[in-house]
């Protein structure tokens, strides 16, 4: 059955719509000007949101194709996801974790507490992930809803949205925490291995979301926004850690466990539930040694 539900016929808006509708545009505007001249004050941040933007727009740009066919076999799309699991995957471990446990060694921390101060960041980034995944209801392409219950009224498209912001956060994160630390090479490099594997991960989305029942238009749309968490997420990070810089150690742990949490209990899962797993595994591995080389030979 397809999920669009009926149009349904609509009164046309009174003056009071269109005035609400009018303060709310202003107030986006003006907050649009104010974050402007912030990120004009704070170059890290700026950098930041700059990378996230990128990521973002590399996700937009992989549901183009979907705008034109959606022909995408299973087997090549777990394959795809099984890359997007081994970029991150690396990414965790050359960019967020290693930089991390030198961070925390330049601060003063001896070898075993630089281990416990990542090591701890790690989990607590794996907790916030499980903690949000239990309280927002979101769907699973396979797995169906998860989450809180107590919203039956939610439409799916709405918790497919949910699901995308829960994977694509960390990414946000990662690439933030990177540029409020000082490497600007290494925080390059961990965008662009992101901004890499985002490029099937929004054909993937897009492809699914079309096979689920959605409109054609309606998939791309939401695939390209689900970029958008990206950014934000950037800020965030970058605003965190760089409020202090005994921040940094732990801000590159929490990324990274938000990640591996993302890796083990979201792509890994899914990619085989269908009986693909040695395309997956593949793909996991190409994608691993791919973003491996990008950051020992770029960063």
């Amino acid at each position: 059955m397809n999920i669009d539900e009926a149009t349904v016929h609509r009164a046309p808006w009174g003056p009071r719509k269109w005035l609400g509708a009018s303060i709310a545009l202003l107030g986006l505007v003006a907050i649009a000007l104010q974050f402007a001249d912030y990120l004009e004050a704070n170059e890290r941040v700026a950098q930041a949101w700059r990378g996230g933007m990128v990521a973002a727009l590399a996700t937009a740009l992989g549901t183009v194709p979907v705008m034109f066919s959606q022909r995408l076999s299973e087997k090549v799309q777990d394959t795809l996801f099984g890359f997007g699991a081994g970029v991150m995957l690396a990414a965790s471990s050359f960019s967020l974790i290693i930089p991390g446990l030198a961070a925390a060694r330049e601060a003063g921390a001896g070898a075993w507490q630089a281990g416990g101060i990542i090591g701890t960041a790690i989990l607590l980034g794996a907790l916030a992930l499980l903690l949000m995944e239990r309280i927002l209801p979101h769907e699973h392409f396979i797995k169906g809803v998860e989450g809180a219950q107590t919203s039956r009224t939610l439409r799916r498209t709405w918790l497919f949205v949910f699901a995308i912001a829960l994977h694509n956060l960390p990414e946000g994160l990662a690439i933030g925490v990177a540029y409020a630390g000082s490497d600007a090479v290494g925080a390059g490099t961990l965008t662009a291995g992101i901004a890499i594997q985002d490029v099937p991960e929004g054909l993937v989305v897009a492809v699914a979301l079309l096979a689920a029942g959605y409109r054609r238009p309606l998939a791309v749309g939401l695939g390209m926004a689900s970029g958008l968490v990206e950014p934000l997420g950037a800020v965030l990070g970058a605003v965190v850690v760089s409020a202090s810089a005994t921040l940094l150690p732990w801000g590159l742990g929490f990324a990274a466990g938000a990640m591996l949490f993302v890796i083990s209990h979201e792509i890994i899962p899914e990619s085989h539930r269908k009986g693909h797993e040695a395309w997956a595994t593949g793909g996991l591995m190409i994608g691993f040694v791919i973003m491996m080389l990008l950051d020992t030979a770029l960063g």
